[in-house]
């Protein structure tokens, strides 16, 4: 297993999505907030639904940034005939993946397929005392869609089955943190999506979302940033690569094109604008800390 031992602020994202657009932005983001490659942890889907599949897993192998596999990476690295999303057969994001899967599939070559087959799928990150497992979907299937509504004891098993203190997840595309289930030496778990870069978070907005979890001596501070970029040349970039409306259109109006892999409580905050939050998640004996959901 792939350890990250950090002494200073971790950059998270997940879902790059081929969005080569959104990834240009938040590399220069890191680099005005002085982190580096060594200190960022993308939770995979680097491809997905966007126009720039090569362009983008090119940039993301150059920049050296900890990994982990999603299940785009393990479909198209195995030849799958679909992304593994976890999508019902039959509904509209089943539909609409068949369009940008096969562009990407076409895309990809065996050199980024053999990079996708290494990556892990679970990288271990040590910050603050803490001991945190990154993974992309759930503790034991890849493509689990797990959102902020999720009950207190679903996160907290799935981060008990992890063995750490805690999670850094990606998948549902959607910015939150849960403090979930007691630890056995005092204080709570933690659940923690980043959100993801290359797609809006179905807020009404078109902006992306990531991470930065900083050690503090109370504990660890956990925010989530916002990210604008030019979601524009994206989307021209898919009309001139063939894609379909539907993803490109969400990249303009924040909306996803379908709300079929949403629970009732993200349904009901559809075009909701998210706002930028922080959350810490205290040491044993500092408090009982609080929830985030990046939510107004």
């Amino acid at each position: 297993m792939i350890e990250m031992r950090c002494d200073g602020p971790v950059l998270c994202f997940g879902g790059p999505y081929s969005n080569l657009q959104s990834l240009q932005a938040l590399l220069a983001e890191a680099g005005r907030r002085g982190i580096p490659p060594g200190r960022m942890l993308c939770t995979g889907d680097v491809v997905a639904y966007c126009a720039d599949a090569a362009a983008t897993l090119d940039l993301m192998m150059a920049s050296g940034i900890a990994t982990v596999m999603g299940n785009c990476e393990e479909s198209l690295a195995a030849g799958g005939a679909d992304c593994g999303c976890g999508f019902a057969a039959g509904t509209a994001c089943d539909r609409l993946s068949q369009d940008w899967f096969a562009h990407a599939s076409r895309q990809v070559t065996p050199r980024h397929r053999d990079w996708m087959a290494a990556l892990p799928r679970r990288i271990e990150v040590r910050i603050g005392g803490r001991r945190l497992m990154a993974l992309h979907g759930g503790a034991t299937v890849i493509n689990r869609f797990l959102f902020a509504s999720a009950p207190e004891a679903v996160l907290a098993a799935e981060i008990a089955a992890t063995g750490a203190e805690g999670v850094i997840a990606g998948h549902c595309g959607m910015p939150f943190t849960r403090l979930a289930g007691a630890r056995p030496g005092g204080g709570r778990g933690l659940w923690h999506n980043a959100g993801a870069i290359g797609m809006p978070a179905d807020d009404g907005t078109p902006r992306g979302w990531f991470s930065v979890l900083t050690p503090e001596p109370e504990g660890l501070r956990i925010e989530h940033l916002a990210l604008d970029y030019d979601h524009a040349a994206a989307a021209r970039a898919m009309r001139r690569a063939g894609l379909g409306d539907a993803y490109r259109a969400a990249l303009s109006s924040g909306l996803w094109p379908s709300a079929d892999v949403l629970p009732p409580a993200e349904r009901a905050r559809r075009g909701r604008p998210l706002a930028a939050s922080h959350v810490l998640w205290p040491r044993a004996g500092h408090g009982a800390g609080g929830a985030c959901t990046g939510l107004p």
